[in-house]
């Protein structure tokens, strides 16, 4: 499915208020084509529904996880600074031409996100906060594009792993699941461009970053070489050795680790 045509009829309020069954919702997601989805998943009832919540937190690996409509406000939060911040980027004409076209993608794509994301909390959505880019370290990223393109690839790259942190709080909901995993995986594509734009690999080796020490903690913890019990390291010396582990694997960073860094930004 392209997702990015499907939120363009996020725009129709008609299709946000007609009420319809999940089951028969799903079945038509299938089968009437990307501009009728929205009439066929009840977001606003997946992201507030108390069954949906209650066996959500009943399960034993779930115990300290967010409930949906939490983490549904924590991803706003973040869709929120990236659109902001790639607007006021194309607002200040710091961005040079020849990548203008890029970051206007981008910037719709982040506001495709917010209207989906707004959509499926209803009532339980907010505005967008004011932020602060400078980041409260003298940092002046729309008058130098160094530090611009180090901001978006920062943003990014804690898109992927926060909404990766919160997979597990959803996973009694398919719909939800599905729609934050679609998001998920463009957030990714996002930040490989901007990482070879300041020609970086497209993926994280270890815990190396070239963005300012302040913001460390975006990927602390890449440098793990262990999934699932199993330690990887020296398994493939002839295959890039740990480096290339490190970089098979993206780790998930928790809600208050992702709410520290993007704190620092909220004016």
């Amino acid at each position: 499915m392209n997702i990015i045509k499907f939120l363009d009829s996020l725009s129709d309020p008609e299709l946000l208020t007609t009420p319809v069954s999940r089951r028969n919702g799903l079945k038509s997601l299938t089968q009437k084509g990307k501009e009728l989805a929205l009439v066929s998943i009840p977001f606003a009832l997946a992201a507030t529904s108390k069954k949906t919540a209650a066996a959500t937190k009943a399960m034993p690996s779930a115990m300290f996880q967010a409930s949906p409509t939490e983490v549904l406000q924590f991803a706003l939060t973040l869709e929120y600074l990236e659109r902001d911040f790639y607007q006021m980027g194309l607002d200040s004409g710091v961005i040079p031409a020849d990548d203008e076209n890029i970051f206007v993608l981008i910037r719709d794509h982040e506001s495709s996100h917010v209207d989906l994301l707004k959509a499926a909390l209803g009532g339980n959505a907010f505005d967008a906060p004011e932020f602060d880019f400078s980041g409260g370290l003298g940092l002046d990223p729309f008058n130098n594009y160094a530090q611009f393109l180090a901001l978006a690839q920062g943003f990014e790259d804690t898109g992927v792993r926060a909404y990766k942190g919160q997979a597990g709080a959803l996973v009694d909901d398919d719909a939800l699941l599905e729609y934050a995993l679609q998001i998920h995986s463009v957030e990714a594509r996002h930040a490989s461009q901007l990482r070879r734009m300041r020609g970086e690999k497209g993926w994280i080796t270890r815990d190396n970053n070239t963005l300012p020490p302040a913001f460390s903690a975006i990927y602390a913890g890449e440098e793990n070489t262990v999934q699932l019990g199993v330690e990887l390291a020296g398994r493939f010396p002839n295959f890039g050795g740990v480096d290339a582990v490190t970089e098979a694997f993206d780790e998930p960073l928790t809600m208050a680790e992702v709410n520290a860094i993007a704190g620092l930004f909220l004016a």
